[in-house]
């Protein structure tokens, strides 16, 4: 590369890196102010993909939400339907780039849940019931989503409406998850399915029955 390319290549790549910085959303810029509630030492990257009623969305302390996220609550721009807390992030939770949480009535993270890149969570679905009209003007009801503190959901994992995960649950990469998941379970698959569980006393079961040692702590429930 010429002289003149290397330049304009570095102040192109150092314009690149101040407007990511200047565009993120933190607290005390005025895009914070009007989320629900926007806790210290939060950011959301920029650019973000979509932010939809961020009054009704509530971000804890230390959360990460990587570059073209989606966070939105309710169907459209002030939707009249709108709940206080549609969406509620806890301290700690990193979402990574391309995440897309969809709420209507409920999506509660926990403390430190950790999402890979291209996870998408939402509480309702489309329904197909009424053959005249087109799938996509037919809504399945709400179903809240809660997701419990430590767990960690892996890239582009798919959380349906309805689910409840428990806490510390690994979610494996591209699962597909609805229903229930206990506390400590290892869960793959589209329908996900418990393939590993922490058993107090013997260690981490496997379907087959194999078994790992807990490496450090103490099961406390």
């Amino acid at each position: 590369m010429n002289p003149a390319g290397r330049v304009l290549n570095s102040l192109v790549h150092t314009v690149h890196r101040w407007v990511d910085r200047a565009g993120e959303i933190v607290p005390g810029t005025a895009a914070a102010e009007r989320f629900g509630s926007f806790g210290t030492d939060s950011c959301i990257a920029f650019p973000p993909a979509t932010l939809l009623n961020v009054a009704s969305i509530h971000l804890g302390e230390r959360v990460l939400v990587g570059r073209q996220a989606t966070l939105s609550v309710g169907y459209g721009e002030n939707d009249p339907g709108l709940v206080a807390r549609g969406l509620v992030l806890g301290d700690g939770c990193i979402l990574g780039a391309r995440t897309s949480i969809t709420a209507h009535a409920s999506i509660v993270l926990g403390d430190a849940v950790f999402c890979g890149q291209g996870v998408f969570i939402t509480d309702t679905s489309h329904g197909y019931t009424d053959p005249t009209r087109p799938v996509g003007q037919q809504f399945g009801p709400h179903q809240p989503v809660s997701i419990g503190s430590g767990t960690w959901i892996g890239h582009a994992a798919v959380i349906l409406p309805g689910a409840q995960i428990g806490r510390n649950v690994v979610v494996a990469a591209g699962a597909v998850v609805r229903g229930t998941v206990p506390d400590h379970a290892v869960v793959a698959g589209n329908p996900a399915r418990v393939i590993r569980r922490l058993e107090p006393g013997v260690g981490w079961v496997g379907a087959d029955g194999d078994v790992r040692p807990v490496t450090s702590g103490d099961f406390g429930g």
